[in-house]
């Protein structure tokens, strides 16, 4: 018979917590015990699992011991808080805020393209930003045929990434502005409906926000190459789910479009989506809900002769998030690295 594991998801009620519920129904995770915890807002309240009600349990030290993995989304401060007492308790943490990300303690891991860096955890384990997972899982197949040597992304982020109620406010938002009323903003700092702004966390002194700078220490790292050039521009954009990205790719030499796209049609986690009669390309439409990170739009880059241009959408709550920590989940059991 084979294993079954103790799992708790941490930050359960929100929209990457529920995905996670769902995802591990729905790949039938080998569990033993499901324990949803949350803040004390949330005690008391169901969710459904496989038909049956699950109740959400406070955080404490309690919920976490006999533990074997716990999936933490719930922002870093929380993930600060008790990664310490889950790990003591000897749980491994998958992480999905940026608490422990450039820890050079801490693996950060896209199981696609560095899965062996799991098995160098100690205790935790971050998933990256979901930026960095969609763009890592097509630039990925194409630097292993040829290193990349720079990469100029721009990137169309859904509310999505700012959780549940932005999802939710944008549709509000909507329906003032239908309505002739003028659009409020509380979650976001300004209206996103049928508008979009730079991305709106914090932004460093030389002028990039952190989100951006994320892109670049990020995928450096995941990429175990810090000589690799990288700059962003991201942008929220009035999409519900699922981020858009514009990719530019510099190579030493030239890179055939051709071969690009034969090596992404086979590239694990991607699905190539080009339809160059109609003009139909990747769209955040057809990729939420999606496990697959779809890429398109692959061409010569005209301004210089060793450049790739890609465009690709990606579902920021899935593989973003919530479906690149289940995966790593099951690296874990299917390794035995615990």
């Amino acid at each position: 018979m084979s294993k079954s594991y103790s799992v708790a998801i941490l930050g359960s009620t929100g929209a990457v917590g529920t995905e996670l519920l769902e995802l591990l129904e729905t790949r039938n995770f080998p569990l033993a015990e499901l324990k949803l915890l949350a803040s004390e807002r949330s005690a008391g309240k169901m969710l459904k699992f496989k038909g049956e009600d699950i109740p959400i349990q406070v955080v404490s030290d309690r919920c976490l011991a006999n533990t074997d993995i716990v999936l933490a989304s719930a922002g870093g401060s929380i993930s600060k808080k008790w990664a310490n007492v889950a790990v003591s308790q000897g749980a491994v943490m998958i992480d999905n805020s940026s608490a422990f990300r450039m820890n050079a303690e801490v693996p950060l891991v896209v199981p696609e393209v560095n899965p062996q860096a799991a098995s160098k955890h100690q205790g935790i384990i971050a998933n990256p930003n979901c930026t960095t997972i969609l763009m890592s899982l097509a630039v990925w197949p194409l630097h292993q045929v040829q290193p990349v040597k720079r990469i100029v992304a721009a990137t169309y982020q859904s509310a999505s990434g700012a959780g549940a109620k932005a999802m939710a406010e944008v549709k509000v938002q909507s329906a003032a502005i239908l309505a002739g009323e003028e659009p409020v903003a509380e979650v976001l700092p300004y209206p996103l409906a049928f508008n979009l702004f730079p991305h709106n966390s914090p932004l460093t002194d030389w002028g990039y926000c952190e989100e951006e700078m994320k892109m670049v220490n990020e995928t450096r790292k995941i990429f175990d190459n810090q000589d690799i050039r990288i700059t962003a521009t991201c942008v929220r954009v009035p999409v519900l789910r699922a981020h858009s990205e514009a990719i530019n790719l510099e190579f030493a030499n030239p890179f055939d479009p051709d071969q690009a796209r034969d090596i992404l049609s086979k590239a694990p986690g991607v699905k190539l989506v080009e339809d160059w009669t109609k003009n139909y390309f990747p769209m955040p439409m057809d990729a939420s809900g999606k496990d697959e990170v779809l890429v398109g739009r692959i061409r010569q880059d005209i301004s210089h002769k060793c450049g790739l241009d890609l465009w690709l959408c990606g579902d920021q709550i899935r593989k973003g998030a919530a479906l690149n920590a289940v995966q790593i989940a099951e690296l874990l059991i299917e390794k035995n690295w615990f």
